[in-house]
């Protein structure tokens, strides 16, 4: 069993050194937490698991703390990939809701697995899940003030069970100021994927991302017989002609870690039962 989480760039926000040291600290934490999670569940409750506690963490951009859109509202993304099913299912620019991801994880079990706007919306409403604004005062001084204090913030998570299922969750806030109606990547197969040989999560510039297919190369040259470090810098070496900002997170079938970033730095975590590893 094996599980990794992110927590967005450093520069996402106040790159101060308490800064660093409460989110590294909150990454450590959640990591030993899910992997205690992940002990009696499979992975893609346990990657579920995972991100909702980095959503209801304001350190975080994702669920509580997102960013502040241009007009002033908060949309968010999520996605959920279950390597075993091949089923992917999200939400894209969904409002007022306290978990994205777990919505995400609802539409498992329907036809039409990715909503957007309004439908993802009305959507969380019609299966209970309550109105809840994640705005926090922080937010909304940087929204006045018009600080672009936390441009690449996402939060994400890759479980490996222990019969061998990999599951990959990410969740995002948003980069800050953007058009209303903006596409992230984190509810697409370039932010997040997984199958039975690897999962991958991301984190950066979703533009970049998308323009790579970032998630989806890694998996693919995994499943393909690349060893995952192989894959990883085979792709990141693919963002360097446009100079594209991503930070990734992935386990394989065999319980290898990997993480790289193309613009340090990017926060993860990852736990194993024994060893923590944490960015520092």
């Amino acid at each position: 069993m094996k599980i990794i989480i992110h927590g967005g760039f450093f520069s996402e926000s106040s790159t101060s050194h308490e800064t660093k040291v409460a989110k590294q600290q909150a990454l450590i934490r959640i990591a030993k937490q899910s992997y205690d999670y992940l002990k009696t569940h499979s992975a893609v409750e346990s990657a579920v698991f995972a991100v909702s506690l980095l959503e209801d963490d304001a350190l975080f951009n994702a669920g509580i703390g997102s960013q502040i859109q241009s007009d002033g509202k908060i949309r968010m993304s999520a996605a959920l990939m279950d390597g075993t099913t091949q089923k992917m299912s999200g939400v894209i620019n969904i409002e007022d809701t306290k978990n994205p991801i777990l919505v995400a994880q609802r539409l498992q079990d329907y036809d039409d697995r990715i909503l957007g706007g309004s439908g993802a919306t009305l959507f969380a409403r019609k299966q209970g899940f309550e109105a809840f604004s994640t705005e926090i005062p922080q937010r909304r001084a940087e929204y006045e003030a018009k600080l672009k204090a936390s441009g690449k913030g996402t939060v994400g998570c890759v479980a490996l069970d222990e019969n061998g299922n990999l599951a990959a969750a990410t969740s995002t806030g948003g980069k800050g100021f953007e058009m209303p109606g903006r596409i992230s990547d984190s509810a697409t197969v370039a932010g997040n994927y997984a199958n039975a040989y690897c999962g991958i999560s991301l984190t950066g510039v979703g533009e970049d991302i998308v323009s790579n297919a970032t998630a989806a190369k890694i998996v693919t040259r995994v499943t393909d017989g690349f060893s995952l470090r192989d894959a990883f810098a085979k792709t990141f070496t693919e963002l360097k002609a446009y100079d594209g900002f991503a930070g990734a997170i992935g386990i394989d079938r065999l319980g290898n870690i990997c993480h790289q970033d193309s613009h340090p730095s990017m926060v993860f975590a990852s736990f194993d039962g024994e060893r923590t590893e944490v960015f520092n």
